[in-house]
């Protein structure tokens, strides 16, 4: 049974592995397809596009998207029309609000006198810098043993180095998600640590806004919780998706298509995926 990921990300956000890259790895690991999915950019998608087609590996223009409910909540978007004008703009605005956050915590750093360049990073890292980036740096300076404990003791939220950011509301990029011709789903369920009645809230929400799908599959989900998001999306009447959210070397426990160990993503869930966009199926 062929078998996929649609949860990857790359340089062009905060992976270590080229688009090109994950797209060969994907190649090598016998996937069929993989959704290039950054944070807030779809700035990877072109290159990956390139090199599927000339391996034969089956790209999905992605994007996740920040937004915030009780805490964090996560939005991936599929097959995104990457000329979108709306689109561009609001991914114009995300960056440029994540590269003032991240001046700022620069600035924390260097007033505690580290070396810490942020315009040498963005030539070294890409145009879209997260909080695992600086998390790498400090483990280079020797003040971590590791991203995790950067993350622990710097940079996470009421940390010495943490700064805010902006988001957009939940609503707003469900529907930037629909207007850019794309296909909203929930990234992750279980990651926001909500009650069942909470997340049945956030579900209502976000399907009054046009939500179409919902991640099911994901690295370290029991069989327990994938059927219980299964009988969820069903409920919800949401397509289900899967996906590792490979990293690369930044999260060294997620391998893309495998993610934990034991993640199957069936090309079915694509196939869903297209129908809702309007894209013709291939068989499994």
């Amino acid at each position: 049974m062929k078998r996929i990921d649609l949860h990857v990300h790359t340089t062009a956000s905060d992976g270590t592995c080229s688009p090109a890259e994950v797209v060969r790895l994907a190649k090598e690991k016998g996937l069929s397809a993989i959704a290039i999915t950054d944070h807030d950019t779809i700035a990877g998608y072109a290159e990956a596009a390139a090199e599927g087609e000339r391996l034969g590996l089956e790209v999905v223009p992605g994007m996740e998207i920040s937004t915030r409910y009780l805490g964090p909540v996560h939005i991936l978007g599929y097959y995104l029309d990457t000329k979108s004008p709306v689109l561009n703009e609001v991914t114009d605005w995300l960056v440029q609000d994540r590269d003032k956050r991240n001046r700022k915590m620069a600035k924390l750093m260097q007033d505690d006198g580290l070396p810490v360049d942020y315009d040498a990073m963005r030539e070294r890292f890409g145009a879209v810098i997260g909080r695992p980036h600086f998390a790498e740096v400090l483990v280079e300076l020797g003040l971590a043993e590791n991203v995790q404990d950067a993350f622990a003791r710097f940079v996470e939220r009421g940390q010495r180095y943490y700064a805010a950011r902006n988001f957009l509301p939940i609503e707003r990029s469900i529907r930037l998600i629909r207007e850019a011709g794309g296909v909203p789903v929930m990234a992750h369920p279980f990651q926001y640590k909500l009650q069942d009645a909470q997340l049945r809230e956030l579900l209502d929400l976000c399907v009054k806004n046009g939500l179409m799908g919902m991640e099911c599959r994901y690295s370290g989900y029991t069989e327990e919780q994938v059927q219980y998001l299964l009988a969820l999306a069903k409920e919800y009447s949401l397509l289900p998706t899967g996906g590792s959210d490979f990293h690369g070397s930044v999260k060294p426990h997620i391998a893309l298509g495998d993610g934990t160990g034991g993640l199957f993503v069936p090309y079915r869930f694509l196939n869903g995926v297209k129908a809702a966009a309007g894209i013709e199926m291939e068989r499994e």
